[in-house]
This record gives structure tokens, C-alpha cells and sequence, in this order.
């Protein structure tokens, strides 16, 4: 089977300018936890995952920074102040935009599998040639379709 024939073809993107509270919006909404990053012409970008929100938003402890005899404090925030200082923040400040992951509709369902277990990734764009997003593949699909296709046809 191949990745054409069990990919998402509607995909839920932003643009590059959406800020951190745009996906968490997004995210809430759509009931999903990650997104390309894709240019006005479809084009990949980045990708983003509440993972990514999650990095972004945690909580930093009181620290003192020691550079040989100067010290300075670095005061401690929570995570609603780090999610206010945060929450206007482009996404592909947060996003991984570096070595992406994808796959291609010609792909196999191995190569999937392989992927998504081997870097614990939630979801892989489907890309072309030309770096166009023509579909995601999500954790979820792929077991919901080994449940229908391969263990029913075991029987189970």
C-alpha cells in the first residue's frame, strides 16, 4: 500500500507568519497536535507540534549566571507568563524548519511505519518533488488503518 492511498489530502496549515496562540488555537479547533509550516505557494516550511508549544512555554527556574566575578539573577517564570511572552511569537521560531522528515505518495507503508516509530514523530508530511505539501500521514492513521486493512484481514 502506498502513502497516496491512505495520506490526508485536506491538510491543516499556517502560514509562517501565525503566531504561537494562532496554533494553539488551531490545535484546540482542529482537535490535532501538529502542522506544516507551508509558504503562500505550498511549499514546506516547517513543522510544528504541541510538543514544540509545549518547549516554548515551560516554566524557567531562578538561575544566577556566574561570568568570573560578574553574577547577575535571572528571575524564575511560570507558565501562563511564559505563555503571555510567548504567545506572539512567529511559529517558525518554535518549529523544527531543519531536517524535516517527510515522505512521498509513492512511499510505502513499511517506510511510514519505519519513520514514525523510529524518530517518534506524531505526524510526516507528504511532499512532492518540488517541496509541495500534498498531504500528512498522523500516528493515528496509521494505526486506525492497520486496524481496519491488516487485522481484519487476519481475522482478529
Amino acid at each position: 500500500m502506498q502513502v497516496k492511498d491512505f495520506m490526508i489530502k485536506d491538510v491543516i496549515s499556517v502560514g509562517p507568519d501565525a503566531s504561537i496562540k494562532d496554533i494553539i488555537k488551531v490545535f484546540v479547533e482542529k482537535k490535532i497536535g501538529g502542522l506544516p509550516i507551508c509558504s503562500e505557494d505550498g511549499k514546506l516550511l516547517g513543522m510544528v507540534t504541541d510538543g514544540d508549544i509545549l518547549r516554548a512555554v515551560k516554566p524557567i527556574d531562578d538561575h544566577v549566571i556566574d561570568f568570573f566575578m560578574y553574577m547577575t539573577h535571572i528571575a524564575g517564570q511560570d507558565v501562563l507568563t511564559r505563555l503571555k511572552d510567548m504567545a506572539s511569537v512567529k511559529c517558525l521560531k518554535i518549529a523544527t524548519t531543519k531536517g524535516i522528515v517527510t515522505v512521498s505518495p509513492e512511499d510505502n507503508m513499511n517506510k511510514v511505519v519505519s519513520l514514525l516509530s523510529k524518530h517518534h514523530f506524531k505526524k510526516l508530511p507528504v511532499i512532492d518533488r518540488h517541496n509541495n505539501v500534498l498531504g500528512v500521514i498522523s500516528r493515528g492513521d496509521v494505526v486506525r488503518l492497520i486496524q481496519a486493512k491488516i487485522l481484519e484481514e487476519l481475522g482478529s
